[in-house]
């Protein structure tokens, strides 16, 4: 029993640690962005992304794990931006950051 808690433990860790990279990528993006380009797309502004993104990254590393209801909300977050508004920039911007 103790080998399976054991594993549990590392994938929830190796989940934790992915998911905090993901959350990172996401922030410095965003603050990377121009913040003109955010209204132009029709999302949100940059320092709303932004304190998002810091508030749900701060909840993953208070929660500490990966497995639960908060981080999973925390990874939404990031993921939305990544997947929805970040293209959109770019393709407004046409990839430049500032």
């Amino acid at each position: 029993m103790l080998i399976v808690y054991n594993i549990q433990l590392w994938l929830d860790r190796v989940l934790w640690i992915g998911l905090l990279a993901l959350q990172a990528w996401a922030i410095a993006d965003c603050a990377s962005r121009k913040a003109a380009a955010f209204p132009a797309v029709d999302r949100l502004t940059k320092p709303s992304w932004l304190a998002i993104l810091i508030v749900a990254a701060a909840l993953t590393v208070l929660v500490g794990s990966a497995v639960n209801i908060i981080a999973m909300i925390a990874a939404v977050a990031a993921s939305v931006y990544l997947a929805d508004v970040r293209p959109a920039i770019k393709e407004i911007t046409g990839g430049k950051r500032w």
